[in-house]
């Protein structure tokens, strides 16, 4: 029975019950507040929450892809992952328990972090139903540490983690690393599409190249520093330089043009009270993806 003294937790676009399609929902946002190892600033825990509450403002129809997205798939928001006290290692258990469990009844999962570490037991579950899908990583910075600050769970490692499961990944936008990631991206093949290149030539040039490396089903993980900070400040660890919003929809478009996506997180948003266009940028971001995802272009 519902307690009227307390509002529910907010719903993505918070379009009314008596308003959503009657059939089941095909696809769960699930909101991840967890940022135990940010190694800069901190606050992407209050990301989902942010991403959430922006959502509501969004228009519902797509301008670009000439649709309601939300009537023709149906979106459910469900109760935010508490992470576990005990640790990095439990709280990522519980993410792939939660994620698992959405992935097994046939909806199409989206994530809301939270840091980066998440995508990893997110991927896992995924994979539960997919085995053979890649990963499209757009992201500042490589994360293919083995290890940062003592934990193999830190959001520096979550794509060499990735690696250690023999996930196929391609990379877009990375203009911050360690020399040993350059060279792990040199002996492994990973396909990285570094800033210079993805911001300096046209998509068409080298997007081949990421798709390329994708297999038939893809999982999508948008660490939010992969745009510029001068549209994308709200990040834990900003970069200078970085994608601009329609470079970031033009490789997005693409994959899910040539491939299937079938799972995606957007991840590292840490809000900055009182600037709200980065929080309105991470949501519209999720309602188009949802589109590319989902649904056919228009015609």
């Amino acid at each position: 029975m519902s307690d009227e003294r307390y509002a529910p937790y907010q719903e993505f676009l918070g379009v009314p019950a008596e308003l959503k399609p009657a059939r089941a929902a095909r696809v769960s946002v699930l909101p991840v507040p967890y940022d135990l190892t940010t190694s800069y600033q901190p606050g992407a825990r209050r990301g989902p929450i942010a991403i959430l509450e922006a959502s509501t403002h969004l228009e519902t129809y797509d301008e670009e892809l000439g649709r309601e997205t939300w009537e023709e798939i149906g979106i459910e928001t469900l109760p935010a992952v508490v992470p576990d006290t005990s640790g990095p290692a439990g709280t990522m258990r519980r993410i792939e328990g939660v994620a698992a469990e959405i992935v097994a009844s046939g909806r199409f999962l989206v994530a809301l972090g939270g840091e980066h570490s998440i995508t990893a037991p997110l991927v896992r579950a995924v994979r539960s139903r997919h085995p053979g899908l890649g990963v499209l990583q757009l992201d500042a910075h490589a994360d293919l540490r083995d290890e940062f600050e003592g934990s193999p769970h830190n959001h520096a490692c979550v794509m060499h983690r990735l690696l250690d499961d023999g996930v196929p990944l391609a990379q877009v936008g990375v203009r911050s690393l360690t020399g040993e990631e350059r060279e792990l991206i040199g002996k492994r093949g990973i396909c990285t599409v570094f800033a210079p290149e993805a911001v300096g030539a046209p998509v068409e040039r080298w997007i081949g190249r990421v798709v390329d490396a994708l297999p038939e089903e893809v999982y999508v993980t948008v660490d939010l520093d992969a745009f510029d900070p001068a549209i994308m400040p709200a990040t834990g660890t900003p970069e200078p330089g970085g994608l601009d919003w329609y470079r970031a929809l033009a490789v997005l478009r693409e994959v899910a043009r040539r491939r299937r996506i079938v799972g995606f997180d957007v991840v590292e948003l840490a809000p900055i009270p009182g600037l709200v266009a980065p929080d309105f940028l991470a949501a519209k971001l999720v309602y188009r993806l949802l589109g590319y995802s989902l649904l056919s272009p228009s015609s």
